[in-house]
Parts: structure tokens; C-alpha cells; sequence
């Protein structure tokens, strides 16, 4: 069995070791000890906050299989993308130009720099030390973080993006970062991820990114071809969030030029297709269901208490007021008969309206 929890000081050993694995497709985790250490310490903090108003509160949990007690990913949700700075993303412009002389007029593709998504709700750092061999553990850590959202609306934006990592090449470069970014910051994409860590609200990256608009046919052919391409590493991500409700909008990363996925919290399934219920008793509580109707699984989270998430297999809820957890689960998610949890299918849900 495994459970999403939210990190704690004892995990930063495991989480060391864990960035010592390549991580490709995966560049908004820290690699460092300072760095691992500030980010748990950020995360603590963020939990423990009495909250009004989104700001710099970063919140970060850890998939822990429950037999070996090891942590075996993570993944990270951000009050404020930007709270610290501002986000900085291209957005895909068309550009009408027009000649009256000549009688033209004909669309460009361009990019311009842009700070919009400044203040959304930012989800990042999905990663499992498993990934190739992963089942529906990747869905339950992927998910929890928004239903943790759901618990805490208080606590996020009303919008929500994700970026994702962009198509590199057989030597790890990037075609988008040498066709553009290289030509500003004098140094390879892996040098200028590891000078930012991740982020995209430095200052350096307004003071050396292009202000004015980019046109898109000017790049080489590599490059836009890579426009808007995730990283092969991503597309485990990039499927389990397109299940939640997020969908390519008009921005991509400034680096990479990877897709950033985003959706209003209404759109996503962890809010609007989730339910609360009790813990019942024992398995007269359970849900009845007719027997050609087979079992579901579910990612259920505790309410109160801290937060915990896990997956149960059991037959459809969505009509219930209880659901009957078995004791181990009862025991993950720190709950007994009655508290309440919130359940949401894993996969196969009615679509949002």
C-alpha cells in the first residue's frame, strides 16, 4: 500500500537520495541538500501557516510505500506561482501585419514574453523513482495535492497550471533553448537550469530574455518543431493530469518551449467530481451496488487530522454516504468509524460540467 503525506524532516535523506537519480523531464525539484532542506523547511512552514491570502506558501508531499517505509516520489503544489518574483512564460501571439501599400496583410506566429500566469496556483516536481514499472500509485501522487486543494480552497487561486518539461535532444539539449534562450544567457540549457534551479521568476530571466516579440518562423526548424512538445519523460504526467482536467493553452515554457497545461479549479475532477463521506462501521455500511457492477478504485483522503491520501478498490460510492476501509487503510489515513474523507475516482470519472 502506498499513501501521499505531507514531507517531513526525516524524509530529507530519501529525498537526497532521490535526486541523485536522473531525472529527465523533471527540472522544478531541488538537487542540493540546501536546496532539498529549504524546500522541506518551506513546506512545514507553509502547512503550519494560518492562511488568508495565497502568497509564497509552497506545499510538498511524498509517495511512501507503506511495506518498505521508503519514499519513493514526490510532487509539489505552490500557493503563487511567482510570489517571490514574477512568473515569466512566452505566450503564442498572432501578429496581424499589413502593408497598404502593397495590399498585404498576413498572420505571423510569435511569442511574447509575458507575466500572466503570475499568481495562478503552479503544480510541479512529479516525480517517481519507479516510473517505468508504476501503477495507479502515480495517479493517487499526482491527485493529492489537488485534493488537498479542494480541503484548503483558502489556500490556492482559483486557476491552476503545470509545466511541463519540453522535447530535448540525444545529447540532453534543447533545440528551443539554442535556437533562443542560449543567445541571451552565453550557456547550455543544463547550466542555465541548474543557475535557476528550476524557476521562473528570477529577475536575470526579464533582464535577459527578449522583450519584444519573437517570430516563430525565424527559428530554425528544430526548434519549432520542439514548440509546444513535451519531454518523452513527461508523458506519464502529462496523461494523468489531461485526466484531471488540464489542457495546452497559449503558453509554454521560456526555456524549453514545453506545453503549460492549465484549467480553473472547476474544470478539475478532484473539485468538482470528489464527495465527502463517513468512515462506516463495517461492511453493512458499505455501498450497495448491483452485482454486474464491478469494483472502482478511488484516491481517498483524510480531512481532519492531517492530511493523508491512499487508493481503495471498492464498488461505486458516488451514491453513498459511507464507505467501508478496511483496517490498514483506516490506519494510513488516520481515521476510524465516522470521521469524514473525501473520495474521487482514480480514472473512468463523469467528465466536469
Amino acid at each position: 500500500m502506498y499513501v501521499v503525506r505531507p514531507v517531513d524532516r526525516a524524509d530529507i535523506g530519501a529525498l537526497e537520495a532521490m535526486a541523485a537519480i536522473s531525472m529527465p523531464g523533471v527540472h522544478t525539484l531541488p538537487r542540493t541538500r540546501e536546496g532539498i532542506v529549504a524546500a522541506v523547511e518551506r513546506s512545514l512552514a507553509s502547512f503550519a501557516a494560518q492562511i488568508d491570502i495565497p502568497s509564497e506558501e509552497s506545499y510538498l508531499f511524498v509517495l511512501e510505500d507503506l511495506r518498505s517505509r521508503e519514499v519513493v516520489g514526490t510532487a509539489i503544489i505552490h500557493a503563487s506561482a511567482g510570489s517571490n518574483g514574477t512568473y515569466f512564460a512566452f505566450r503564442n501571439d498572432v501578429i496581424q501585419q499589413v502593408s497598404r501599400d502593397l495590399n498585404i496583410s498576413h498572420s505571423v506566429h510569435a511569442l511574447t514574453l509575458c507575466s500572466e500566469l503570475t499568481a495562478y496556483s503552479q503544480l510541479s516536481g512529479f516525480f517517481l523513482r519507479h516510473r517505468d514499472s508504476a501503477g495507479i500509485e502515480a495517479a493517487l501522487l499526482s491527485r493529492a495535492r489537488l485534493l488537498y486543494a479542494m480541503l484548503a480552497p483558502h489556500r490556492f487561486g482559483d486557476r491552476f497550471f503545470v509545466p511541463l518539461a519540453g522535447r530535448l535532444d540525444s545529447d540532453g539539449q534543447s533545440p528551443f533553448w539554442n535556437a533562443l534562450g542560449r543567445k541571451f544567457f552565453k550557456m547550455d540549457f543544463l547550466e542555465a537550469e541548474r543557475l535557476i534551479e528550476g524557476a521562473r521568476n528570477r529577475t536575470l530571466i526579464v533582464e535577459l530574455m527578449p522583450h519584444y516579440p519573437v517570430y516563430v518562423p525565424l527559428l530554425p526548424g528544430d526548434a519549432q518543431a520542439a514548440l509546444g512538445q513535451i519531454h518523452p519523460g513527461g508523458q506519464m504526467a502529462f496523461d494523468l493530469l489531461a485526466q484531471e482536467g488540464f489542457e495546452a493553452d497559449e503558453y509554454i515554457d521560456i526555456f524549453d518551449g514545453g506545453p503549460i497545461l492549465q484549467a480553473h479549479k472547476n474544470a478539475l475532477r478532484s473539485f468538482c467530481a470528489s464527495h465527502k463521506l463517513r468512515v462506516g462501521a463495517g461492511p453493512a455500511h458499505a455501498p450497495a451496488h448491483a452485482p454486474d457492477i464491478g469494483p472502482v478504485d478511488y484516491a481517498v483522503a483524510s480531512v481532519d487530522n492531517g492530511f493523508r491520501a491512499v487508493t481503495v478498490r471498492c464498488a461505486p460510492i458516488e451514491h453513498a454516504h459511507s464507505i467501508d476501509l478496511p483496517r490498514e487503510v483506516q490506519q494510513a489515513l488516520g481515521v476510524s468509524a465516522g470521521d469524514e474523507v473525501v473520495c474521487v475516482r482514480i480514472q473512468g470519472e463523469p467528465a466536469c460540467s
